[in-house]
């Protein structure tokens, strides 16, 4: 709640600022709109005044204009009236006795939905990445609702952190930059909206490195008339070589924010000290009125002047993700007198100009019911969708997100042309299933630019993909250890747990029984009445031996159940929690010592949870001495092995992964052994070592042994940098696709 005083506040700041926003609407409105948006605004804004009467910002000021402060920043986006209401009665909801109700009665149902929203995500605090997860999470089902839920946090969070230095408590003022670091501004870069996003990240960048903040903004300072100079000369020198018959609408420049110039410098790749040696710091724009003068001016640019190699890149034929257009290019010597650097330089359209400014207000058209039309085609959002609707765990979402929404993406080609947008890293499997599931359930072979390629190759930028299908051909649950998209990572989930459902059922049933007797006094009963009702909604059978299923394909861990079951349920169907036997100091007691079989409180993580019920294998009898070991399905149960148990090579591979003691405290990854048995060739060696570098494997040593006339054995011990136990199985398919002379292949060890 906000701070209140008992005397009368001076509401003549805030009366000049509701008046401010009319007249910036009525700008872009139009003078036939003033009458509406008169009425509306203020109207809106008295509404607003009154429900946070007495309240006072840190500041000293009437709380009221921190609202109207944000909607002044919303209006750079030029959005519809609905949005500027839902601005300015952001706070009402949650500071005030005001409610969703009162808010509607007045100004309809649609600023009323985006204020509830914007009320629920008010209490996202960042406490690191794993606990923000569920916030994200809920912050993310509001964008896909009403992108204009976040368009409105994202006004409201920029003037927040423009005022921040009036916050006492300097810890809450690093968490709070921390949480628009890692949430808000890459957002506002998803959704195109670069003045928003290059703000947060200045705003960040003043509070949690203040002196390098100081130092970068000092030497941009110090550069200020070879900005004046860039400024003056860009229009000059560019419309003295650009015929007259070609219109240039407008020339620009930017200069390089200050985040960016701190990341830029401190990468390890790039050898710049001070901010005047890099070369992209000054970016000329240049502005025509068609798609056909774009290319015509950067032919001559590229004639006159020294095009850089690599830096070329054509967002038109080829758009950002987030539709983004225009021609990029890097050439030396436009301003010999000013700079040696090359110059970045930016050639696009009006229309372009106008959605790479503004790209949310000039993409998504709103319907009476005050939902985005054009955001339901939008790749980001589907995908957002996907990895919501998957209900993934923390880590695995927060992965999701990461690999699916805050990197870059590729674009490659159907065989018809068509463009499929996709992430990094993505395989032709991804592609197979962003086109449809079924090609994506019946791949059997993939071409890249008409040559077949391995499935788990990854795509790269332009390259055209064809997929071959065999109806008998169906996901294996490899698949898992390399495909990219949230999309094929849920169909081939779907596609195993359809074909092993009562394997999954049985599985889940041990788990959750096995995490329930250890913690609570009762286990499950025949109609799991323990999941009968989750997160508030009533489940039949087969619902709850969905749940189950999470549960056996370890989608989900027992503890997040838990969380989503009313506490009254819990109380009912299992009493009384026992004690934590974190809590319990000295001997540990008999039933725990059966559990684990390993004394002074060592267990066993598996996927990362500590609360899954295993065994421990008699064949091999694992300790913590031996450093590697894998869990197993089999009979129902988890089974933990010795990673050199002759028995665990017995077991189908996708029944078996690492797992590690509590205590291991080495990195992860793995070092192995292969042996090869090769027909003899000159240069098969590189050919080799490329594959093995290609694939991410460090080679630490290799020997080869001549065997037989026209035969040599081969013989590489390898380090991977993750905890893939499918790696070697990935290598030996690669190695028997692309080396025609290999005889035999075979793993030596593992550790």
């Amino acid at each position: 709640m906000n701070p209140t005083i008992t005397t009368s506040l001076d509401y003549t700041l805030s009366d000049q600022l509701a008046n401010e926003i009319i007249t910036i609407m009525v700008g872009y409105f139009g003078e036939d709109a003033r009458e509406k948006i008169q009425k509306t605004i203020w109207d809106t804004y008295i509404f607003a005044r009154e429900a946070h009467d007495q309240q006072v910002r840190k500041s000293g000021e009437p709380y009221i204009t921190h609202p109207l402060q944000a909607a002044k920043l919303l209006l750079r986006l030029s959005p519809d009236i609905v949005t500027v209401q839902a601005c300015i009665l952001h706070d009402v909801i949650e500071d005030t006795p005001k409610n969703e109700a009162d808010i509607e009665k007045l100004f309809g149902k649609s600023v009323a939905e985006i204020c509830q929203w914007l009320s629920k995500l008010s209490n996202i605090k960042y406490r690191g990445e794993e606990r923000s997860i569920e916030s994200l999470r809920k912050m993310l089902v509001a964008m896909v609702s009403d992108l204009r839920v976040i368009i409105v946090k994202l006004a409201d969070r920029l003037h927040n952190m423009q005022t921040l230095e009036h916050h006492p408590d300097p810890v809450k003022r690093e968490r709070i930059a921390l949480e628009t670091l890692n949430i808000y501004a890459p957002i506002a870069d998803r959704l195109g909206i670069f003045e928003f996003k290059e703000a947060l990240e200045t705003e960040c960048f003043r509070i949690l490195y203040p002196e390098e903040y100081i130092r970068i903004t000092t030497e941009l300072a110090s550069l200020r008339e070879e900005q004046d100079f860039f400024m003056h000369k860009a229009k000059e020198v560019i419309r003295s070589v650009i015929s007259e018959e070609v219109p240039i609408l407008d020339i620009s420049y930017r200069i390089k924010a200050p985040f960016s110039i701190y990341r830029k410098l401190s990468r390890k790749e790039y050898s710049y000290t001070h901010t005047r040696d890099l070369y992209d710091l000054f970016a000329v724009r240049i502005i025509t009125d068609d798609v056909r003068h774009c290319y015509e001016i950067l032919g001559v640019l590229h004639n006159i002047f020294v095009p850089m190699p690599k830096r070329f890149k054509d967002y038109i034929a080829l758009p950002k993700e987030n539709g983004y257009q225009s021609l990029h290019t890097t050439v030396v010597g436009l301003f010999p007198d000013l700079r040696s650097q090359p110059t970045e330089i930016q050639i696009r359209t009006v229309e372009m100009h106008r959605q790479a400014e503004v790209w949310v207000a000039a993409h998504f058209e709103y319907s009476e019911t005050g939902k985005s039309q054009k955001s339901k085609d939008s790749y980001w959002v589907q995908t957002i969708k996907w990895i919501i609707d998957a209900d993934q765990a923390g880590g695995e979402f927060m992965h999701e997100m990461k690999m699916n929404v805050f990197e870059d993406q590729i674009f490659v080609f159907t065989p018809r042309g068509d463009i499929i947008t996709l992430p990094k890293w993505s395989t032709p499997i991804d592609f197979a299933y962003s086109v449809h599931s079924n090609l994506g359930n019946t791949v059997a072979i993939a071409k890249v630019n008409g040559h077949v390629v391995p499935l788990d190759y990854k795509l790269h930028n332009g390259e055209s993909i064809e997929i071959i299908t065999d109806k008998d051909r169906k996901p294996k649950p490899i698949w898992l250890s390399f495909v990219a998209t949230a999309k094929a990572k849920e169909y081939i989930r779907q596609f195993i747990n359809r074909e092993e459902r009562t394997f999954f059922i049985e599985k889940g049933r041990t788990i959750l029984n096995g995490y329930l007797t250890k913690n609570y006094a009762h286990g499950l009963d025949k109609e799991l009445s323990i999941l009968r009702n989750i997160d508030g909604h009533n489940l039949d059978m087969k619902e709850r031996e969905d749940i189950l299923v999470q549960l056996g394909n370890l989608s989900r861990k027992p503890n997040s159940i838990l969380r989503v079951i009313h506490d009254e349920i819990i109380q009912t169907e299992l009493g009384e929690r026992k004690i934590d036997d974190k809590n319990i100091t000295g001997k540990k007691k008999p039933s725990e010592e059966k559990w684990t079989g390993i004394p002074n409180g060592t267990y066993v993580i598996i996927g990362k949870a500590r609360d899954i019920p295993y065994k421990l294998a008699k064949c091999c009898e694992p300790t913590p001495e031996n450093k590697r070991i894998v869990w197993a399905i089999g009979q129902g149960i988890i089974t933990i092995h010795r990673v050199d148990c002759e028995n665990i090579k017995k077991i189908e591979l996708e029944r078996r992964m690492l797992a590690k003691w509590s205590d291991d405290d080495q990195q992860s990854g793995i070092i192995f052994v292969i042996e090869c048995t090769l027909m003899d060739k000159r240069g098969l060696l590189m050919e080799l070592t490329t594959l093995l570098y290609g694939m991410g494997l460090g080679i630490k040593s290799v020997t080869t042994d001549t065997i037989s006339s026209g035969q040599v054995k081969d013989t590489f011990t390898l380090e991977y940098s993750e905890d893939d136990y499918y790696i070697y199985d990935r290598l030996e398919a690669r190695f028997r696709f692309e080396i025609k002379e290999l005889i035999e292949m075979k793993l030596i060890s593992m550790n």
